[in-house]
Protein backbone atom coordinates (compact mmCIF):
# COMPACT_ATOMS: atom_id res chain seq x y z
CA UNK A 1 0.00 0.00 0.00
CA UNK A 2 1.43 3.41 -1.05
CA UNK A 3 1.10 5.97 1.98
CA UNK A 4 1.10 8.95 0.52
CA UNK A 5 1.05 10.51 -3.19
CA UNK A 6 2.96 13.63 -4.15
CA UNK A 7 2.76 16.11 -6.95
CA UNK A 8 5.59 18.23 -7.16
CA UNK A 9 5.21 22.24 -8.67
CA UNK A 10 7.40 25.04 -8.72
CA UNK A 11 5.04 27.44 -6.72
CA UNK A 12 5.87 28.58 -2.94
CA UNK A 13 2.41 27.01 -1.85
CA UNK A 14 2.12 23.38 -0.58
CA UNK A 15 -1.29 21.73 -0.44
CA UNK A 16 -1.64 19.07 1.81
CA UNK A 17 -4.81 16.31 2.12
CA UNK A 18 -3.97 14.79 5.13
CA UNK A 19 -7.80 13.22 5.24
CA UNK A 20 -9.22 12.56 1.88
CA UNK A 21 -7.65 9.13 1.81
CA UNK A 22 -10.12 5.98 1.79
CA UNK A 23 -7.12 3.05 2.28
CA UNK A 24 -7.75 0.63 5.15
CA UNK A 25 -4.96 -2.50 5.39
CA UNK A 26 -7.38 -5.63 5.84
CA UNK A 27 -6.45 -6.46 9.26
CA UNK A 28 -6.96 -2.84 10.50
CA UNK A 29 -10.52 -3.16 8.28
CA UNK A 30 -11.55 -6.60 10.22
CA UNK A 31 -11.32 -4.83 13.63
CA UNK A 32 -13.80 -2.26 12.58
CA UNK A 33 -17.25 -2.35 13.37
CA UNK A 34 -20.01 -2.01 11.33
CA UNK A 35 -20.53 2.09 11.69
CA UNK A 36 -16.78 2.23 11.69
CA UNK A 37 -16.61 0.80 7.92
CA UNK A 38 -18.94 3.35 6.65
CA UNK A 39 -15.66 5.25 7.26
CA UNK A 40 -18.06 8.54 7.49
CA UNK A 41 -15.45 11.16 8.78
CA UNK A 42 -13.35 11.47 5.64
CA UNK A 43 -12.92 15.01 3.90
CA UNK A 44 -15.08 13.42 1.07
CA UNK A 45 -13.90 14.87 -2.28
CA UNK A 46 -11.38 17.68 -1.12
CA UNK A 47 -8.52 16.59 -3.46
CA UNK A 48 -11.03 17.09 -6.46
CA UNK A 49 -12.55 20.32 -5.31
CA UNK A 50 -9.28 21.62 -5.40
CA UNK A 51 -7.38 19.75 -8.64
CA UNK A 52 -6.35 22.49 -10.86
CA UNK A 53 -7.19 25.32 -8.95
CA UNK A 54 -3.16 26.73 -8.36
CA UNK A 55 -0.90 24.34 -11.43
CA UNK A 56 1.92 25.21 -10.15
CA UNK A 57 1.37 24.34 -6.53
CA UNK A 58 2.51 20.93 -4.84
CA UNK A 59 0.55 18.11 -3.42
CA UNK A 60 0.99 16.39 -0.54
CA UNK A 61 -1.80 13.65 0.21
CA UNK A 62 -2.07 10.56 2.68
CA UNK A 63 -4.32 7.69 1.20
CA UNK A 64 -4.70 5.99 4.34
CA UNK A 65 -8.07 6.82 6.21
CA UNK A 66 -7.95 8.73 9.42
CA UNK A 67 -9.65 5.74 11.63
CA UNK A 68 -6.08 4.43 10.47
CA UNK A 69 -4.59 7.07 12.20
CA UNK A 70 -5.17 10.97 12.03
CA UNK A 71 -2.80 12.40 10.12
CA UNK A 72 -3.32 15.96 11.55
CA UNK A 73 -3.03 14.91 14.79
CA UNK A 74 0.36 15.29 17.67
CA UNK A 75 2.26 12.06 17.22
CA UNK A 76 2.40 12.56 21.15
CA UNK A 77 -1.44 12.39 21.47
CA UNK A 78 -1.78 15.68 22.81
CA UNK A 79 -4.91 16.99 22.32
CA UNK A 80 -5.91 20.21 19.84
CA UNK A 81 -8.73 21.11 21.71
CA UNK A 82 -8.58 20.43 25.58
CA UNK A 83 -11.42 20.39 27.45
CA UNK A 84 -13.55 19.91 24.06
CA UNK A 85 -14.85 16.84 22.55
CA UNK A 86 -12.36 15.94 19.95
CA UNK A 87 -11.16 12.62 18.38
CA UNK A 88 -7.50 11.42 19.00
CA UNK A 89 -4.83 10.26 17.42
CA UNK A 90 -6.21 6.99 16.54
CA UNK A 91 -9.70 7.63 16.65
CA UNK A 92 -12.16 5.59 19.12
CA UNK A 93 -15.10 6.94 17.72
CA UNK A 94 -16.57 8.74 14.91
CA UNK A 95 -17.05 12.29 15.15
CA UNK A 96 -20.68 11.26 16.60
CA UNK A 97 -19.22 10.09 19.87
CA UNK A 98 -20.11 6.44 18.31
CA UNK A 99 -17.36 3.26 18.71
CA UNK A 100 -15.61 2.78 15.34
CA UNK A 101 -13.99 -0.51 16.52
CA UNK A 102 -15.21 -3.86 17.30
CA UNK A 103 -15.61 -5.09 21.06
CA UNK A 104 -11.92 -5.97 22.17
CA UNK A 105 -10.28 -4.93 18.67
CA UNK A 106 -9.89 -1.27 19.73
CA UNK A 107 -6.38 -0.15 19.25
CA UNK A 108 -3.71 -0.49 22.29
CA UNK A 109 -0.62 1.61 22.40
CA UNK A 110 1.24 -0.92 20.48
CA UNK A 111 -1.22 -0.64 17.71
CA UNK A 112 -0.70 3.21 17.88
CA UNK A 113 2.84 2.61 17.65
CA UNK A 114 3.00 0.55 14.66
CA UNK A 115 0.57 3.09 12.63
CA UNK A 116 2.80 6.06 13.78
CA UNK A 117 6.03 4.53 12.30
CA UNK A 118 3.81 2.72 8.97
CA UNK A 119 1.40 5.59 8.01
CA UNK A 120 1.65 8.59 10.50
CA UNK A 121 5.35 9.42 10.19
CA UNK A 122 5.95 8.47 6.70
CA UNK A 123 3.59 11.15 5.52
CA UNK A 124 5.04 13.75 7.45
CA UNK A 125 8.50 13.04 6.10
CA UNK A 126 7.25 13.65 2.68
CA UNK A 127 5.46 16.65 3.49
CA UNK A 128 8.52 17.46 5.60
CA UNK A 129 10.14 16.79 2.68
CA UNK A 130 8.69 19.26 0.11
CA UNK A 131 8.53 22.05 2.46
CA UNK A 132 12.03 22.20 2.52
CA UNK A 133 12.64 21.57 -1.63
CA UNK A 134 10.14 24.44 -1.54
CA UNK A 135 11.54 26.66 0.61
CA UNK A 136 14.83 26.11 -1.21
CA UNK A 137 13.70 27.43 -3.86
CA UNK A 138 11.70 30.34 -3.22
CA UNK A 139 13.35 31.40 0.52
CA UNK A 140 10.08 30.39 2.06
CA UNK A 141 7.16 28.16 1.74
CA UNK A 142 3.41 28.38 2.74
CA UNK A 143 1.32 25.29 3.98
CA UNK A 144 -2.60 25.41 3.14
CA UNK A 145 -3.73 22.25 4.57
CA UNK A 146 -6.84 20.98 3.05
CA UNK A 147 -10.06 20.00 5.14
CA UNK A 148 -13.83 19.25 5.21
CA UNK A 149 -16.52 18.41 7.86
CA UNK A 150 -19.97 17.95 8.14
CA UNK A 151 -21.61 21.81 8.74
CA UNK A 152 -24.04 19.98 11.93
CA UNK A 153 -21.80 17.47 14.42
CA UNK A 154 -23.59 18.52 18.32
CA UNK A 155 -20.98 16.47 19.75
CA UNK A 156 -17.96 18.53 18.41
CA UNK A 157 -19.78 21.72 18.37
CA UNK A 158 -22.99 23.88 18.77
CA UNK A 159 -24.95 25.06 15.90
CA UNK A 160 -23.78 24.80 12.42
CA UNK A 161 -20.61 25.83 11.26
CA UNK A 162 -19.66 28.03 8.68
CA UNK A 163 -18.81 27.74 5.08
CA UNK A 164 -15.08 28.71 5.63
CA UNK A 165 -13.28 28.16 8.91
CA UNK A 166 -9.56 29.88 8.23
CA UNK A 167 -6.99 28.40 11.04
CA UNK A 168 -3.70 30.10 11.85
CA UNK A 169 -3.54 29.02 15.56
CA UNK A 170 -4.60 32.64 16.47
CA UNK A 171 -2.46 34.11 13.94
CA UNK A 172 0.86 32.53 15.06
CA UNK A 173 1.16 29.84 11.86
CA UNK A 174 1.40 32.91 9.06
CA UNK A 175 2.20 36.19 7.77
CA UNK A 176 -1.16 38.60 8.95
CA UNK A 177 -1.37 38.99 5.58
CA UNK A 178 -2.02 35.86 4.64
CA UNK A 179 -4.95 35.47 7.47
CA UNK A 180 -5.97 38.97 6.29
CA UNK A 181 -6.35 37.99 2.69
CA UNK A 182 -8.25 34.58 3.03
CA UNK A 183 -10.36 36.14 5.71
CA UNK A 184 -10.81 39.29 2.79
CA UNK A 185 -12.21 36.81 0.65
CA UNK A 186 -14.59 34.22 2.22
CA UNK A 187 -16.24 37.49 3.78
CA UNK A 188 -17.38 38.82 0.47
CA UNK A 189 -18.38 35.68 -0.68
CA UNK A 190 -22.20 36.26 -1.18
CA UNK A 191 -24.23 33.43 -0.31
CA UNK A 192 -20.88 31.92 1.97
CA UNK A 193 -20.00 32.34 5.93
CA UNK A 194 -16.95 32.46 7.57
CA UNK A 195 -14.70 32.61 10.39
CA UNK A 196 -10.81 33.38 11.63
CA UNK A 197 -10.25 30.70 14.31
CA UNK A 198 -13.63 29.80 15.51
CA UNK A 199 -14.30 26.28 16.57
CA UNK A 200 -11.41 24.95 14.19
CA UNK A 201 -8.14 27.29 14.93
CA UNK A 202 -6.11 24.89 12.84
CA UNK A 203 -4.67 21.07 13.52
CA UNK A 204 -1.24 19.79 14.55
CA UNK A 205 0.19 20.31 10.52
CA UNK A 206 -1.06 23.52 10.68
CA UNK A 207 0.81 24.47 14.54
CA UNK A 208 3.62 22.13 13.84
CA UNK A 209 4.50 23.11 10.79
CA UNK A 210 3.69 27.24 10.49
CA UNK A 211 6.78 29.23 11.85
CA UNK A 212 6.86 32.52 9.67
CA UNK A 213 10.11 33.31 11.80
CA UNK A 214 11.71 30.39 9.80
CA UNK A 215 9.75 31.43 6.64
CA UNK A 216 7.40 28.81 6.84
CA UNK A 217 3.28 29.66 6.74
CA UNK A 218 0.59 27.37 7.61
CA UNK A 219 -2.41 28.16 7.40
CA UNK A 220 -5.78 25.78 7.76
CA UNK A 221 -8.99 26.00 5.44
CA UNK A 222 -11.92 23.64 6.93
CA UNK A 223 -14.93 24.02 4.87
CA UNK A 224 -18.25 22.97 6.06
CA UNK A 225 -19.17 19.93 3.26
CA UNK A 226 -22.92 21.96 2.50
CA UNK A 227 -20.79 23.43 0.34
CA UNK A 228 -20.07 21.63 -2.23
CA UNK A 229 -21.95 17.88 -1.49
CA UNK A 230 -24.98 16.96 -2.89
CA UNK A 231 -25.93 16.06 1.20
CA UNK A 232 -23.82 15.62 4.45
CA UNK A 233 -24.94 11.71 4.62
CA UNK A 234 -24.16 8.72 2.46
CA UNK A 235 -23.20 8.18 -0.27
CA UNK A 236 -21.18 12.01 0.24
CA UNK A 237 -21.91 12.50 -3.29
CA UNK A 238 -19.98 15.17 -4.86
CA UNK A 239 -22.03 18.11 -5.98
CA UNK A 240 -20.60 19.70 -9.37
CA UNK A 241 -22.85 22.97 -9.07
CA UNK A 242 -22.04 23.60 -5.60
CA UNK A 243 -18.23 22.20 -5.83
CA UNK A 244 -17.86 25.17 -9.41
CA UNK A 245 -19.56 28.11 -7.41
CA UNK A 246 -16.94 27.24 -4.37
CA UNK A 247 -13.89 26.87 -6.79
CA UNK A 248 -14.09 30.21 -7.83
CA UNK A 249 -13.35 31.64 -4.34
CA UNK A 250 -10.67 28.83 -3.53
CA UNK A 251 -8.91 29.63 -6.75
CA UNK A 252 -8.76 33.42 -5.66
CA UNK A 253 -8.01 32.66 -2.22
CA UNK A 254 -5.00 30.36 -3.69
CA UNK A 255 -3.73 33.18 -6.29
CA UNK A 256 -4.27 35.67 -3.44
CA UNK A 257 -1.97 33.91 -1.45
CA UNK A 258 0.98 32.78 -4.13
CA UNK A 259 0.80 36.31 -4.76
CA UNK A 260 1.79 37.17 -1.00
CA UNK A 261 4.34 34.59 -1.06
CA UNK A 262 6.57 35.80 -3.95
CA UNK A 263 6.04 38.71 -2.64
CA UNK A 264 7.70 37.70 1.02
CA UNK A 265 10.62 36.20 -0.57
CA UNK A 266 11.77 39.42 -2.18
Amino acid sequence: MTVFEVTRGSSPVILAFPHTGMEVPPEIWGRLNDNGKLLADTDWHIHELYAGLLPEATTVRATFHRYVIDANRDPEGVSLYPGQNTTGLVPQTDFDGVAIWRGGKEPDSDDIADRLARFHTPYHGALKAEIERVKAMHGMAVLYDCHSIRSLIPFLFEGALPDFNIGTDLGRTCDDRIEKTAAEITGRAQGYTSVVNGRFKGGWTTRHYGKPDTGVHAIQMELAQVTHLTTEAPPFAYDAGKAERLRHHLKDILTSIEAIALDLKR
